[in-house]
Order: structure tokens, then sequence, then C-alpha cells
């Protein structure tokens, strides 16, 4: 047991103003008090690296779908031997997690099954994500062709005389249904190849461990980088698109990028703009779905939705190539680094541990790439085409009187949206006004005033009393909320004063001016040089890249999304530390060690900083011959947490 616990949520009160805040979730989110004995014998985590502000109402979809589904594909369709699902509440607007162990006695059952299943997705892997492939595109487009108008004063004479037999009423609830249904459909569809990413590299990271005893976690993280990923395409279509505009003599039409039809239009009609505009409109559609934040909110913007966005990132992109810069990640050193460290650990094993090791690696290399480019696919693109729906029906809600703002029916619940929906087509129906114009719009403001209260209130990082020691894998690879990062949480951490510590999580050292963000609305701010300091980062963030010198997270371990992209940029990175966008402040001076996961306030220290020691990593050739043999499943018969609440 440990010497401290984190507060019980039962012995927090909320913000002022936002007592009720209970009220605005459903009675499965929050913690109930006739359940206060077991949920205080659980050890939860706030997920801020997914959902780091308060989550409105209709906004718990997203938590709601992904770990459901999450947990659906571990438990039910894998049966992942040591690890179900994860538990999920609310507590004062937040989102907490809690993963759910698998009996001891259970874990060995499981193998064989998890094999069988496991299995066949490897060795069929290619044909399978083509399938898949195939599925998400087809979720989106059905999402796509909803829509939501506005009732018509009377039925169509030609669905009268046609024997239709139905009104527009019933297709516009059957369309909210579908909403939700198709975006359940399309997380089902995210986990059933993420998890399997997870797992590979898992037990290559595990056998690595066992095979190289004191080998960096980073070592390992660098022998399967360096691949092509669909997730890093938007930027690098904003690449190339700056790139042709100074090929084609076209760098003076990006002043005003603020004004993205203006600006489009003076493209269009100069010399030679034609052709950057077919260049622009090819590279529009998919990869400009994309969002500056994380897919997960309504307030979300997408490339898509603000042209002014990826157009202000292709004008930084033109004056870094005016000014003689490389604008390019850095993939044939992380090849040339990835094969180099590779090769030096190949030469330390016998032939059987080195036909092993190959097939594990050529596994991980293989399936590595939709670790990341779900993301594109799920909270990207298909997200983005859900809140453009799901906004256009708040707005004809609000053209009806239900709130007074065109986002009002975000700070409803998803089951109080269909009642308002279906007291809009009541009155519709019986040719009377709709109950909700004189109960929504009060009942919005009040619940919009206590999500705002919540706001003020920043979360704890975890409840409870912690475990001895964390072993669950995804709680370590993706959240990398370890023992030690739990100790610095709680106070008990022996770092000195003015150092914080966390996951090593992109290797390199580099120093220079803290530049904390905590929103995406705020990357205009950042500066040539900076350190990036943010409770979490977005994939999206790509373009700014360029000009950081390293990136500074709360939350976040080895397989995160900002650890990830981290290291395919060649960007130092400590992730995890758990308080460092809170207590650092912009402008100190920082020296960022991605080697042991250090970040140092250097005080009285100005001038220039400086980086090196790029992450570097890669591909090569996939081999799936034992890949999948039982002893390289010893990583997975672990328990969740070993301690108290094992």
């Amino acid at each position: 047991m440990t010497e401290k616990s984190f507060p019980s949520p039962y012995d927090q009160a909320p913000a002022a103003g936002a007592e009720s805040w209970k009220e605005l979730y459903a009675y499965n989110l929050v913690f109930q008090e006739n359940r206060r004995e077991v949920e205080e014998g659980k050890f939860w985590f706030c997920d801020s690296q997914h959902w780091p502000t308060v989550t409105k109402p209709f906004e718990t979809i997203g938590f709601e779908f992904a770990v459901s589904c999450l947990g659906q594909y571990n438990t039910r369709h894998l049966l992942i031997p040591p690890a179900n699902g994860i538990e999920f509440r609310i507590h004062n607007g937040y989102v907490f997690m809690s993963p759910v162990g698998v009996p001891e006695a259970e874990i060995a059952p499981r193998v064989p099954e998890f094999m069988a299943r496991a299995g066949h997705y490897f060795q069929n892997w290619e044909t399978l994500l083509e399938q898949w492939q195939g599925k998400i595109r087809g979720t989106i487009d059905e999402l796509g062709a909803l829509s939501f108008e506005a009732l018509p004063d009377r039925v169509d004479i030609d669905d009268v005389t046609s024997g239709k037999g139905t009104g527009p009423n019933n297709d516009l609830l059957a369309r909210y249904d579908e909403l939700i249904a198709l975006t359940y459909r399309a997380w089902q569809y995210h986990f059933e190849f993420l998890n399997l990413g997870y797992v590979a590299y898992l037990d290559f990271f595990s056998f690595c461990k066992e095979a190289f005893p004191g080998i960096p976690d980073q070592a390992v993280a660098k022998m399967v980088q360096g691949v092509d990923m669909e997730l890093f395409r938007p930027d690098d279509e904003l690449k190339k698109l700056a790139k042709l505009a100074v090929e084609l003599e076209l760098t003076g039409m990006f002043g005003d990028t603020e004004n993205p039809e203006a600006t489009l239009a003076g493209l269009a009609a100069a010399s030679a703009g034609a052709a950057w505009i077919a260049a622009w409109n090819d590279a529009k559609d998919p990869w400009f779905n994309f969002t500056v934040g994380n897919g997960f909110y309504a307030h979300d913007k997408y490339w898509i939705d603000h042209l002014e966005l990826p157009l202000g990132y292709i004008r930084d992109y033109i004056g870094r190539l005016q000014a003689g810069q490389t604008i390019d990640r850095p993939v044939a050193e992380l090849i040339a680094e990835r094969d180099r460290i590779t090769e030096e650990y190949s030469e330390l094993l016998s032939p059987e541990q080195l036909a092993a090791f190959e097939g594990k690696l050529g596994l991980a290399r293989q399936v590595y790439p939709y670790v990341e480019n779900h993301n594109f696919y799920i909270e990207h693109w298909t997200m983005g085409v859900f809140w453009r729906k799901a906004r256009e029906l708040s707005a004809m809600l609000q053209q009806q009187g239900f709130w007074a703002e065109a986002d009002g029916m975000f700070f409803l619940r998803r089951d109080e949206v269909r009642e308002a929906l279906f007291d809009y087509v009541t009155g519709w129906a019986v040719g009377a006004p709709a109950i909700g114009p004189d109960y929504w719009p009060e009942e919005v403001e009040r619940r919009r005033a206590i999500v705002d209260a919540l706001q003020q209130q920043r979360p704890q990082p975890a409840l409870n009393t912690p475990p001895a020691v964390i072993t669950e894998p995804f709680t370590l690879m993706l959240w990398g909320i370890t023992s030690d990062q739990i100790k610095n949480w709680l106070g008990d951490s022996d770092a000195p004063e003015g150092e914080f510590r966390g996951m090593a999580a992109s290797s390199g050292v580099a120093e220079g001016p803290a530049r904390v963000i905590s929103s995406s609305d705020q990357l205009s701010e950042v500066q040539e040089g900076d350190i990036l300091v943010a409770p979490v980062t977005a994939p999206s963030w790509g373009p700014i890249f360029g000009k950081i010198r390293a990136t500074v997270t709360d939350i976040g371990g080895m397989m995160s999304h900002a650890a990830i992209v981290c290291r395919e940029y060649g960007m130092p990175a400590v992730t995890g530390t758990g308080t460092a966008s809170a207590q650092i402040t912009t402008g100190q001076w920082l020296r960022v060690d991605g080697n042991n996961g250090t970040v140092t306030v250097v005080e009285g220290h100005t001038g220039a900083g400086h980086a090196h020691d790029l992450t570097l990593a890669g591909d090569a050739a996939i081999q799936l011959e034992d890949a999948l043999d039982p002893a390289g499943l010893e990583a997975l018969d672990g328990t969740v947490f070993e301690g108290s609440h094992a």
C-alpha cells in the first residue's frame, strides 16, 4: 500500500456554481452514493490525454462509444489474456477511468482463444485491412448522406399519391437514430485492429526486455519507427502545396489567409494559379478532414470547415522554404538509425533467438502503422462528419426556437435530443406549438453556466488509493501512468525543485523558452525555437513541429499519439509529467531531456538553445513466421494491478 492517497470522488466539492453538475449526465456515468464502497475500492485516473476539458452532455458519446468498444474487443472479440476493458465515470465534468483486470485463474485459458482469434488477423492482415478500409469509408459516406432540414408546411403530394404512407417526421427521427448508430458502428471498426497493433508491439517489446536486459524503451521504439503513416498525410499535403506555390511563383498570394475565400479566388485568377488550385482540391478531400483538436468535442475545428487553418500553415511553410529551411520529416535519418540499432541488437542473439526476434519485429512493423492511421479515419474524418451533421441538427432546432445559440443541442444528452425531436415532430403533426421552445432555452443556459463553472477547476490527476505497482500494459503504454508518475502526482517524488519527471517518449535534448498551450486556439502563439508545453498534443499539430525544439505533455506513454508523432518528427519529448503545463509558465527557459524523461527549469538562463540526438527508426521486410509462438505471450500473463486493488 502506498502511504498517500488521492481524494475520494465523494469528498470533492464541485466548483462554485456547478453544485448540480451531476444532473447533466446519465446515471451510469457518475459516482452514485449507494456505490461508495465499491467505487472507492478502485483506482481511477483522469484521461486528460483524450478528454482534456469538460465534456458537455451530448459529447459523452465520444468516450462512451470509444471506451465501450475498446473493452468489447479486449473482452469479447479477442480475449486478450490479462486485459478486459476500462470502466469510466464523469467527475466534476472530466473523464476518469479504471482498468478492469482478468482474474488470474482465467488468464491461461484465454491464451489459446486469443491465439486463434489474433492469429487469424495477423496472418491475413493486409486482406482484412483492405476490407476495413471499405467498411469505414462506406460508413463515412452514409454519415455524409444524412441531412436535417426543418419539416415542411405540408407533405409533398407525390408522397400522398404514391402511397408512401409515412411523412418527413418519421424520416427525421430515423435519420437521428442512424446518426448515432453509424457513429457507434465506426467505433466498433476503430478497435477491430487497434488493440492487435498494441499487442504485437507489446509482444516485441517484452521479448526485447528479456533478451536484452537493460535495453532502453527508446531503443525498442526506434526499431519500429520511420514507417509511412497516413496520419502524416495531411501535413505532407500542406508541404507539397507550399513547395508548389514556390515553384509556380505564387508566394505573394498568401498574405491574408484569414480570408480563405479571397485568398483562393486570388490564386485561381493568378497566372499558373489553376494548377495550384487543382492540387489544392485534390488534397482537400479527404486529407483536410483533420481537426486541430482530437475529435471528441463539438467545438473542435476541422481544416475542411476552416480553410484559414491549412492556408495559414501553407503560408508558414512557404516562409520557411524561402528562409532556406528543410520542412520535410527526417525519414531517411529515422530509417538509418532504426536499421543501425536493429543490427546492433541482432548481433547479440543466438540463431534461435534471432529467428524469433525477426518474426516479432516484422509483425510489429507490419501492424504498427495502423496504431496511428486509424486516428485519421475515425477521430478525424468520421468524427468530423458526425459533428458537422450534429451541428446541422442543432442549428435546425435553434431555428425552431428550442435554444438561443447554434450549439445549444450539445448541452442535452443524446436521449434528451431524441425527446426534443419527438416533441418537435409531434407539434408539427398535430398543428400545435412544440413544448421545447418554452422549456429548453432557459435549461440550456442553466447547463451552459454549470459547464463554464466546471471549466474553472482543473481535475485531480487520479482518485482514491493507487496500487503498489502499476503493471497493466495498456495503462503504461498509452497513458504513461507508472508507479513513479503516481509518486510525482502525490508529491512523493525526490526530484529537485524546478525539475519535472515523466516518460522518456522521444529521444534528444533541447533547450529553449517555454510556450504553454492549453488549447489549439493558441497554436498561432508558438514561435520559432519554443519548447511546447501542453496538457496533451494532437496529431494535427504537426505543422508547428518545424518551429519548436521539444514537446512536454502532462499525460501520455510510449505509445501515445504525442510520443509517436514526436518520434516521427525527430522531436525530443517528455510525456506524462502530470502537472508541467500548470506549473511552467510561458517564457521560462527549459532543458528537455528526452533520453532520461526530465524537464528542468533553468533559472536565469537566456540565449539560444539547441536540439540534438534525433529519435530515429523505420521499417523493413515483414515476417509472420514465429511471431505468435506461446513464449511471446509471456508479457500477457500478469495481473492488471499488483497491490491492494489487484
